[in-house]
C-alpha cells in the first residue's frame, strides 16, 4: 500500500510538472505546442517548392519550412492525367511569391492543411475554378467550391476537357489495390 501511494504521488508530481511545462511553453510561444493547442493559425512566407497541384512548401520569415496541403480541394496526383498540368498551374500562380496561409488542420502526414492567399486571391478556389482540382466535398463542409467546380465542368476547363476524369481519391484507391494485389 505504501509503495502504491509513493508511486501515485510521484506520478501526480510528474503530471503537475508536465502541465506546468506545457503552460510555460504556450506562454513562450513554442510553435510545436501552438499546433497541438490550436490547429488554426497563420503562416506567411515565400513559396519555395511545388510538390503537386495541391501541395507546396512555404519558407517563413524565421526560415522555417512549412509543407502545406491546400484545404478543401483535391488535385490530380503525379502520374495521373492532368497531374503535371495541375502542378504547373499552381506553380504559375504562387511559386516564388509571398503568400498567407490560414492553417486549419495538420494531416496524418504532418502537413499543415490550409487556405492559400496571394493578396486577396484564394488560390484553393482558383485551382478548382481553373479546372485543375476537385471540390473535395468530404472536407468542404460549407460547400464553398461546389458552384465553382460546376462552372469549370460546364465550360470544360482543365481536367474537365476529359470526358471521364478520375477523381484523385479514386485513383489513389485503385493504385493501392493494385499494389496490394502484388
Amino acid at each position: 500500500m505504501l509503495e502504491q501511494n509513493s508511486r501515485d504521488s510521484r506520478f501526480s508530481c510528474l503530471r503537475r510538472v508536465a502541465l506546468g511545462l506545457i503552460v510555460a511553453a504556450l506562454l513562450a510561444g513554442w510553435p510545436g505546442l501552438a499546433i497541438a493547442a490550436s490547429r488554426h493559425y497563420l503562416v506567411a512566407g515565400r513559396v519555395v517548392a511545388i510538390a503537386d497541384g495541391d501541395t507546396l512548401t512555404v519558407l517563413d520569415g524565421a526560415r522555417q519550412r512549412h509543407r502545406i496541403r491546400l484545404a478543401e480541394i483535391d488535385a490530380p496526383e503525379k502520374g495521373q492525367p492532368f497531374g503535371t498540368k495541375a502542378r504547373e498551374n499552381l506553380g504559375n500562380k504562387v511559386f516564388g511569391k509571398d503568400v498567407r496561409v490560414e492553417v486549419v488542420d495538420v494531416d496524418a502526414y504532418h502537413r499543415e492543411v490550409g487556405r492559400i492567399y496571394l493578396g486577396e486571391r484564394l488560390i484553393n478556389r482558383e485551382m478548382v475554378q481553373d479546372g485543375f482540382a476537385w471540390d473535395y466535398r468530404a472536407y468542404d463542409k460549407s460547400g464553398e467550391f461546389g458552384g465553382v467546380e460546376a462552372d469549370a465542368r460546364r465550360h470544360h476547363r482543365g481536367l474537365w476537357a476529359d470526358p471521364r476524369p478520375v477523381p484523385p481519391w479514386e485513383w489513389r484507391r485503385e493504385k493501392h489495390r493494385a499494389m496490394s494485389a502484388r
